[in-house]
């Protein structure tokens, strides 16, 4: 298994003491407490009162500001000076580098709300989903075979927070994969499979006037993608295509110049992604282009990030469908090569760390 620098330097070698990996340990067996109280330090204000006041605060004085009881600022306070994201200088209470990032670092806040509304109930039933292959957590939310299929009648909130998610690692990559896709002018017609709301084909209809993007996705998400897309500019260049993609005898239609799959395989298992490259390789001819924009836990740059695509493997668990995951670079090539498909060229870097795979027929 081939890492990038920075995730074989971290993964192949023990670099703790017993000291700290003993408190690591402790660390994941309060995980749940630690996130919680994390989580309400940034919403109850506590941490942006302290970055307000650079000087520091007294328990009393974060207790008024934030409207709390001395026994809940206290609680919260204790348990982060332990956590690590504040300090306790000149008795008073200051905002740690920890805390800092957690306040604004936008990445955390779309990774703690995403953690929060969708996945933190349904977790508890992980060991059942790690089991039996289903997203079993998804029964705190309703009685669909994957999350996709509920997608439009999650409560709002989580709907919010899972489409912040999902938005987020997207949008980051847009600009640079609308280069590489529309950058030499050949690609006119696009199929967007998995489109989900419109957001990236409405990218593609803005950059270039000639474009025409179908999106394939479930009928249900269709019908989502044209009220989030009415009225825009461009949307009358964006057609839908309802299928379910699962359904190995569904065809893909033909003619495109590219075929376009972003953030889409993961949702899949191995056997399901081949089935799904299988079909679109059958509608391609010798001029089309498949292009697969994945984050691949191998290909980060940085540890940190393999660490949040490893751990989000988990919300395909026990949420979404209770087989697929964050791949492995290796693991989408081998599904490539089995539908009859080659990689030509990968672009790494991209966004917050997406790659792109060119696929030409083999």
């Amino acid at each position: 298994m081939k890492l990038f620098p920075d995730l074989e330097k971290k993964y192949t070698k023990e670099s703790q003491s017993a000291k700290t990996a003993q408190r690591l340990a402790q660390e994941i067996a309060f995980a749940p407490m630690v996130f919680q109280v994390s989580r309400l330090m940034v919403k109850f204000g506590i941490l942006q009162a302290l970055q307000d006041n650079k000087e520091g605060l007294t328990q009393k004085e974060i207790a008024e500001k934030c409207e709390l009881s001395d026994y809940a600022a206290q609680v919260l306070l204790e348990a982060s000076l332990s956590i690590g994201t504040v300090l306790f200088q000149n008795e008073k209470y200051v905002m740690s580098k920890a805390g800092w990032f957690l306040l604004n670092d936008v990445m955390v806040k779309a990774n703690m709300d995403f953690n929060h509304d969708v996945n933190y109930l349904g977790l508890f039933r992980l060991e059942e989903s790690l089991k039996n292959g289903k997203p079993e957590g998804l029964k705190v939310f309703g009685n669909w075979p994957t999350i996709y299929e509920g997608l439009s009648q999650l409560p709002e909130q989580v709907q919010k927070s899972w489409f912040g998610f999902d938005h987020f690692y997207s949008d980051n990559s847009f600009k640079e994969a609308l280069e590489i896709v529309f950058g030499g002018g050949k690609t006119k017609t696009l199929l967007d499979v998995g489109g989900n709301t419109g957001r990236w084909a409405l990218q593609c209809v803005g950059y270039d006037k000639d474009v025409n993007v179908t999106i394939m996705d479930l009928p249900q998400q269709i019908e989502m993608m044209k009220k989030q897309t009415a009225g825009k500019e461009g949307a009358e260049r964006i057609h839908g295509h309802g299928a379910n993609l699962l359904d190995a005898k569904v065809p893909f239609p033909k003619r495109f110049d590219a075929i376009w799959m972003s953030q889409f395989l993961d949702c899949f298992s191995e056997a399901e992604v081949t089935s799904i490259l299988m079909r679109a390789a059958q509608s391609m001819d010798e001029g089309s282009t498949l292009y697969i924009m994945e984050t691949y836990w191998d290909r980060q740059k940085y540890e940190t990030a393999a660490y949040c695509l490893t751990l989000t493997s988990i919300y395909f668990t026990a949420l979404a469908n209770g087989n697929s995951k964050m791949y492995h670079s290796e693991d989408m090539e081998r599904c490539v090569k089995a539908a009859g498909l080659k990689v030509v060229k990968v672009h790494d870097g991209l966004g917050m760390g997406h790659s792109i795979f060119e696929c030409k027929l083999a």
